[in-house]
């Protein structure tokens, strides 16, 4: 799978939160500029989760993500259902936004 970006507008940064001793993560969330904007949510895992330590709320950037998919069941039973994750692992900041505090 090619390098997948996206550019848009933070307007949400969570928590971070620990799964375990092993395992951190937190989720961001930026709104796209397209003529039929999106509104689309990012995690980031372990040590990548200070990437947007430094980012401000209206900042512009461009995210560098990975698809992670998976396959669930209920039961044998059941049709299985696929859950997505935009995984990102890169943050480029296109313009800053001076004037509001993080989070």
């Amino acid at each position: 799978m090619s390098n997948l970006t996206i550019q848009g507008e933070l307007i949400r940064i969570g928590d971070t939160e620990e799964i375990s001793d092993k395992f951190k993560k937190r989720e961001f969330v930026i709104k796209t500029e397209d003529r039929y904007p999106q509104t689309i949510s990012f995690e980031l895992f372990q040590e990548n989760i200070s990437l947007i330590d430094s980012l401000n709320i209206k900042d512009q950037i461009e995210i560098y993500f990975n698809i992670n998919g998976r396959e669930w069941r209920k039961s044998e039973d059941t049709q299985p259902k696929v859950f997505n994750t935009l995984v990102a692992w890169k943050i480029n900041v296109i313009n800053k936004e001076l004037n509001t505090p993080p989070f």
